[in-house]
């Protein structure tokens, strides 16, 4: 099937001997050891691995939540680390969005107030941020729903309305960590056709956490996390 928007093929995502550890109770833990990957522009990637191998921070690392202690990463052609924070938080901004299993929606705030957030956080007026909130709720079939405030909503829901959130910014990355988690497995199959869809039909990149191999099966490519290294990466 050809995109409908089409995104230029080239290396959106590139690390090399990417090394991370932590400090716990007085003893230095390593939880990445020397890993090297290429996403292309266009690719669905799933990262398997059991809980613990390190699957979520190589997924904190390329979103740019957490920086290594050694390795090159170059994110869209730049070289992070010859950025400084706030240029990091620039290009966190314009090129990744974000879906989490626990939804992170605010309480108080209605499904068109919480998809605005990103936009109105960017400078946005309330009339504009609202509009492209309201079409990217369009488009992940939640139309009548703009009012509801999260406690509202079904879990499949808000994560649908956590999806509209991550896309509003026109992202060329969606980065997802076990989006299906809490759901039941029905609900899991439509999120997972929403997130499918953005990648075949609208050219979005698509890197997912998941411990489940039969929604990682669903995605290009697989990469295998065990033990802080990357096993295979069909």
């Amino acid at each position: 099937m050809e995109c409908s928007k089409q995104r230029s093929q080239h290396s959106l995502i590139a690390m090399n001997e990417v090394c991370q550890s932590y400090l716990m109770a007085d003893q230095r833990l390593s939880v990445l050891n020397n890993v090297s990957l290429e996403i292309q522009a266009g690719e669905s990637c799933a990262i398997v691995g059991a809980s613990g191998s390190g699957k979520s921070t190589l997924l904190n690392i390329i979103g740019l939540l957490d920086q290594p202690i050694s390795g090159r990463i170059i994110i869209d052609g730049h070289d992070i680390a010859k950025l400084s924070m706030n240029q990091r938080a620039d290009l966190r901004n314009q090129l990744i969005g974000f879906v989490f299993q626990s939804f992170n929606l605010l309480p108080r705030l209605s499904a068109l107030e919480n998809v605005a957030l990103p936009l109105r956080y960017r400078g946005y007026s309330a009339k504009n941020a609202q509009r492209n909130a309201c079409y990217q709720i369009e488009r992940v079939g939640l139309s009548d729903r703009l009012h509801h405030r999260p406690a509202d909503l079904s879990g499949g829901q808000r994560q649908r309305v956590a999806i509209a959130r991550a896309l509003v910014g026109e992202p060329s990355l969606i980065l997802a960590d076990e989006p299906t988690g809490n759901l039941d497995s029905s609900t899991a199959c439509e999120i997972m056709d929403v997130l499918l869809d953005l990648n075949r039909l609208q050219g979005v990149t698509l890197v997912m956490v998941t411990h489940d191999f039969s929604l990682a099966q669903m995605l290009r490519r697989k990469l295998v996390v065990q033990s802080g290294q990357i096993l295979s990466g069909e």
